[in-house]
């Protein structure tokens, strides 16, 4: 009987000695969960107080913008009385009154974002690619030369240019035309409704070497060794395969990002046919949308109306960039 009850006795003091450690273990878990719940909790934090400053400018400078935009566009407003609500009307009126618009700007406006927005990205990225294959000394030089336009400020980028195009003799494209025997007499081209425009297009490529242009070099520089190693092995002869089949498909993102800029750019330049020619342009010959919402905004003071120009500029940026995102996105 007692060597029973010693049996049950020492059966007991195992069981709970196998038990307790296992409870012991509940109890350092449970709060080892808690604590990687509150460290998740405390990171999601850090996450929404780094991310706060650039959400809330954002809002700032870019929402409530576009929001109040939106909303003057639907007014009758001359900045000094209250803005007076009038519907579509100015939507109405852009369409069917504004002869100027339809006929000239958005004409201009078409033509310099297709010769500048795809031009100046094919550029960017056939100068990008001739960059990567030289050495890095050569290179950097190079990059800054081709970027150096982008940092050149309006005023410095408009007496070269006036310079230039010169309606006198002493014009260096003037003087080089007259010497070559092409024109007999000067040509007065910041005047001229015929040449404005190319002028205005020959300008914006040469200066959308800007942030996309820096993006598509990087994006080559850090492309997979081993993926033109296996491709030289599969059959790859020259560079033009190789940026046909490699560059191109590997560097995507900086793809998309460079033509997003590259469209962005295009549509809102509309600083160089106003320094060359002033606002409006002669015969509005180079007149853009930007332009447009300067004359009525700034000058004439109809707000309202400037506002409405602004929204549809809005959508055509955001048209083209859809068709960039189709070309270029990652497909998932």
């Amino acid at each position: 009987m007692s060597e029973a009850v010693m049996t049950a006795t020492a059966d007991a003091t195992v069981a709970e000695t196998v038990v307790k450690p296992e409870a012991e273990k509940a109890r350092v878990n449970k709060p080892k969960r808690k604590k990687k719940f509150a460290t998740k909790e405390n990171q999601n934090k850090a996450g929404y107080t780094f991310m706060f400053p650039f959400a809330f400018l954002f809002v700032l400078f870019i929402i409530i913008p576009i929001g109040m935009a939106i909303i003057l566009s639907f007014t009758n407003f001359d900045t000094l009385q209250f803005p007076e609500w009038i519907g579509f009307d100015n939507y109405i009126t852009l369409i069917t009154s504004d002869t100027i618009f339809m006929k000239k700007v958005l004409m201009n406006t078409i033509i310099f974002a297709v010769a500048v927005g795809p031009g100046g990205y094919v550029l960017s990225f056939l100068v990008a690619w001739a960059l990567s294959q030289m050495t890095r000394g050569v290179r950097t030089v190079f990059a800054l030369i081709v970027y150096s336009p982008t940092m050149t400020g309006g005023v410095a980028m408009t007496v070269l240019w006036k310079i230039m195009f010169s309606g006198d003799q002493t014009g260096y494209i003037n003087s080089w035309l007259i010497n070559l025997g092409v024109i007999t007499e000067p040509i007065i081209w910041l005047a001229s409704e015929q040449y404005l425009l190319i002028i205005v297009i020959i300008i914006g490529l040469w200066s959308s070497m800007g942030v996309g242009f820096l993006a598509i070099l990087a994006g080559m520089l850090n492309a997979d060794e081993s993926l033109y190693e296996a491709a030289a092995i599969d059959g790859v002869k020259n560079r033009f395969q190789e940026m046909i089949y490699i560059t191109v498909p590997s560097m995507k993102p900086q793809m998309l990002f460079a033509a997003v800029m590259a469209i962005v750019n295009a549509f809102q330049n509309g600083a160089i046919s106003t320094q060359l020619a002033g606002n409006p342009t002669p015969g509005y010959s180079a007149q853009l949308i930007v332009n447009h919402i300067e004359d009525y905004g700034f000058i004439r003071y109809e707000m309202g109306y400037a506002a409405a120009v602004s929204v549809v500029l809005l959508l055509l940026v955001m048209v083209f960039s859809r068709v960039a995102n189709a070309l270029f996105a990652e497909k998932e």
